[in-house]
């Protein structure tokens, strides 16, 4: 436990310093990947069908806010609407102006969770999105996943009757026909819509609560949920869902979920503290879980050697002491001038001097 805390401190510090360099470059993948995918279900015009197009939009939207994904990702999908057929890429339009009016308005911040809704499908964990847009966002991130899951089924679906969306001896009102029963009675889609607004919301709930271990167990919760919900539904409307299918990817996604929130919470619950203060006008009750931590030690290696030693046993040297003799030898010799100039009467004249004889004429003069 230990080395994978100190591997999690590593991470952090090696993201919180470069994090200028990082962050473009995760939104560079993402947005490569996304339009990647676009093409690859799509690719009917031939000109957004390519790796340099891809490569360019991916490097622009790495530089800008995360929402141009979106809206780019939104660009291809009418483009290759359009090279199907003016009726197609008119019914894209109305549902991409739908989505965006009544939904992705309200979570400008969580619309980045629409471009990797059809990226959870294409690595086969879908309920993975769900329950890391709970844990990470808010119950606003089921409107982007929402409709993230009505672009997947709707893709697949012109995908699947791209034959006949090109066919020109279908009529208009035919095409429209065909599009809007795709669109409202493909039941996998409401389904998997159903599952994973109602696994957002489970797990925000849960998640946001006061009890110990909250995050683990909104995250079994939302699998368990999502489980149960694609089961029920398939059992009231003419769905086939593939039981071993649906266990394994839930499994993969909790595991998945577990090391998220490792990676992002990390609580260590053994040391829970309850704190409760007051003040003029409220009593404040307050849970305190500390953080699963480890400080991580940096080593130093210093590297001695004896040529400082010389250099500075050297320049000992030659600097001069005080207590050198030669300056004593000099003091010496200053003093003597100074006492030669201070006092020019010698000893001798100073004791020939008779001071008795000297004070008697004084006080005879008195």
């Amino acid at each position: 436990m230990t080395a994978l805390l100190e591997l999690k401190q590593k991470i952090k510090n090696l993201y919180g310093q470069y994090e200028v360099y990082l962050l473009p470059i995760i939104k560079f993948v993402v947005a490569l990947v996304y339009f990647v995918w676009i093409n690859a279900n799509m690719g009917y015009m031939k000109q957004l069908d390519s790796v340099f197009i891809v490569l360019i939009l991916a490097l622009i939207c790495s530089i800008l806010p995360s929402g141009v994904t979106v809206f780019v990702g939104f660009l291809l999908m009418l483009g290759h609407a359009y090279a199907l057929g003016m009726e197609t890429a008119a019914f894209m339009l109305i549902l991409i102006l739908f989505l965006a009016v009544l939904f992705l308005r309200f979570s400008a911040g969580q619309n980045i969770v629409l471009v990797c809704t059809p990226l959870s499908f294409g690595f086969g964990v879908p309920v993975l999105l769900p329950i890391g847009s709970g844990l990470l966002g808010n119950a606003f991130a089921a409107f982007p996943a929402g409709s993230g899951v009505i672009l997947y089924y709707f893709i697949r679906f012109i995908r699947a009757q791209s034959a006949a969306l090109q066919n020109p001896d279908v009529e208009i009102f035919d095409k429209l026909k065909i599009l809007t029963d795709g669109l409202m009675q493909n039941w996998a889609m409401w389904i998997t819509l159903v599952a994973f607004v109602m696994v957002i919301i489970l797990v925000n709930i849960i998640r946001t609560r006061a009890f110990d271990y909250a995050w683990r167990i909104a995250i079994v919760a939302g699998g368990v949920c999502y489980v149960l919900v694609m089961l029920g539904g398939s059992l009231f409307v003419e769905v086939t869902v593939s039981m071993v299918t649906l266990i394994v990817q839930t499994v993969l996604s909790l595991v998945a979920g577990i090391i998220l929130e490792f990676f992002v919470f990390g609580g260590d619950y053994s040391r829970t503290e309850r704190l409760e203060y007051e003040d003029d006008e409220y009593y404040y009750y307050v849970k305190a879980v500390p953080k699963a931590s480890v400080s991580t030690s940096e080593r130093s290696i210093k590297r001695i050697t004896a040529q400082p030693a010389k250099e500075e046993k050297k320049a000992e040297v030659d600097v001069a002491s005080y207590a050198n003799p030669i300056f004593h030898s000099e003091e010496k010799k200053k003093k003597a001038e100074v006492e030669k100039m201070v006092s020019p009467v010698s000893r001798t004249e100073v004791d020939e001097v008779d001071f008795e004889k000297k004070l008697e004429e004084s006080l005879k003069d008195l």
